[in-house]
């Protein structure tokens, strides 16, 4: 995935979020104007072009937040399925963060979680996804503020805490949460981007997990591709 391809969907997630925070009464005060999601459709598209460039047809992977089967719950709404001969080829979520991250936090962690398995009981009681396990994939943009930045202060629990955890700012708490997912095999792989919009203007991005940027992720999707294309003998 090319630099210019990453910076152009982190220009359109802000300028979607700016468009989103206009049309609310509040002026999005209360953080609603990521609830259309419509903020994020730009990272999804240069995920989707990817499968695209591997030879998936585009009738084969679905956004506008497909449905698959879970186990504790009937269903789960995904951001990005890509379905290959009736193979489940990847499934992928897209999250954010803007502000407020220290109430934000555990909600995400919570959701990813519990996303990711939900959908691997389901396939391991019930089978929905044949004989192909599932392929899962995490996406997670997070504004760069000195709130995220900052060392965080002792956390303190009734029972001793993982020392890792120790002054960890939100941004590190981030990374140590995917490297842990995809360590552990609740997602395949990540990516991790950070951005920052100035005062002036300027928008940035940094992907400071080198085991989740977006060359990582294209790798492993190629990968995945290429392995069900193989499975069912192409």
């Amino acid at each position: 995935m090319k630099p210019e391809v990453i910076q152009q969907a982190v220009e359109d997630f802000w300028t979607k979020r700016g468009e989103q925070r206009e049309g609310q009464e509040d002026g999005g005060k209360a953080g609603g104007e990521a609830r259309a999601n419509g903020h994020i459709k730009g990272f999804e598209e240069s995920v989707k072009g990817i499968f695209l460039n591997c030879g998936i047809p585009a009738e084969g992977i679905r956004t506008g937040k497909p449905y698959l089967p879970g186990y504790y719950r009937v269903r789960k709404q995904w951001d990005l399925v890509v379905v290959y001969r009736e193979v489940l080829v990847a499934a992928l979520e897209f999250k954010s963060q803007v502000g407020s991250v220290g109430k934000n936090f555990n909600n995400r962690f919570e959701e990813a979680l519990g996303t990711a398995t939900d959908l691997a009981t389901a396939q391991k009681k019930n089978g929905p996804f044949g004989a192909v396990p599932p392929w899962l994939g995490y996406v997670f943009v997070l504004e760069e503020t000195e709130e995220t930045e900052k060392p965080n202060r002792q956390s303190h629990a009734l029972f001793e805490i993982d020392p890792a955890f120790k002054g960890m700012s939100y941004t590190q708490r981030y990374q140590e949460m995917i490297s842990r997912f995809v360590g552990e095999n609740v997602y395949d792989i990540g990516w991790f981007i950070t951005t920052q919009r100035a005062d002036g203007g300027d928008i940035t991005y940094k992907e400071p997990l080198p085991t989740a940027t977006a060359r990582t992720l294209q790798v492993a999707i190629e990968g995945r591709v290429n392995l069900v294309k193989a499975m069912l003998g192409e």
